[in-house]
């Protein structure tokens, strides 16, 4: 199974999970990149998952669906493109392994994210959307601050070296600001450092607890 970040936009990755036969993408927010891997890699767009609604998450479905008109689209139940509407709790079976879905409002109102378990392995891998970045989090749009603070609090009980796997490169300017509140954050320092080389994710829970 691979997991591989699709640049798109300025600072967006569309993750596009694969078994070298047939692809999940998730927050395909432009078409073009992830069509253009796809025949590169000769693979079969399974299913689209959706974290939330803005447009830089969604914007790509559309032609995807053109090119493939049953594709299965996951995701809240206010996104219009979505044929497979999700509430917390639910299980999806894709490319043979299982996806957790969680409610996590906060950025948005109605956000979800994704949590594989990829058989065999321990380790989870958590497609989160806006709600976590690697050394920040989403602004709060449509939800509210408290209900961040408790997605965020539910993401920090997961196991340490669980992966987190963000939609924005967003870690040196995230760094830098935290550096400006705590100038002598060591980690951070170390963190700032390492950021020059991207991509900077999918980051461990632990790096982001630290």
């Amino acid at each position: 199974m691979k997991i591989v970040p699709i640049p798109a936009f300025n600072d967006n990755y569309i993750w596009l999970i694969h078994d070298d036969e047939s692809a999940v993408c998730v927050d395909p927010g432009d078409a073009a990149p992830v069509l253009a891997y796809l025949e590169q890699k000769q693979l079969d767009l399974d299913a689209i998952v959706l974290t939330h609604h803005h447009n830089d998450h969604i914007g790509g479905v559309a032609a995807l669906q053109a090119a493939k008109s049953d594709v299965a689209v996951y995701g809240p139940d206010d996104i219009d493109c979505v044929n497979h509407a999700l509430k917390e709790g639910q299980e999806l079976n894709l490319l043979g392994q299982v996806w957790r879905v969680w409610f996590v409002p906060g950025h948005t109102h109605n956000h979800l994210a994704y949590i594989l378990r990829i058989e065999g392995k321990n380790r989870l891998h958590v497609f989160c959307g806006d709600t976590l970045f690697s050394a920040g989090c989403g602004r709060v749009f449509s939800g509210t601050m408290a209900e961040l603070e408790q997605s965020l609090a539910r993401f920090a009980g997961l196991p340490k070296d669980t992966l987190f796997y963000p939609a924005h490169e967003y870690t040196a300017s995230n760094l830098r600001f935290a550096l400006s509140v705590e100038p002598g954050n060591e980690a951070a320092s170390k963190a700032l450092e390492a950021a020059s080389k991207i991509p900077t994710l999918p980051v461990n829970l632990k790096h982001e607890k630290e």
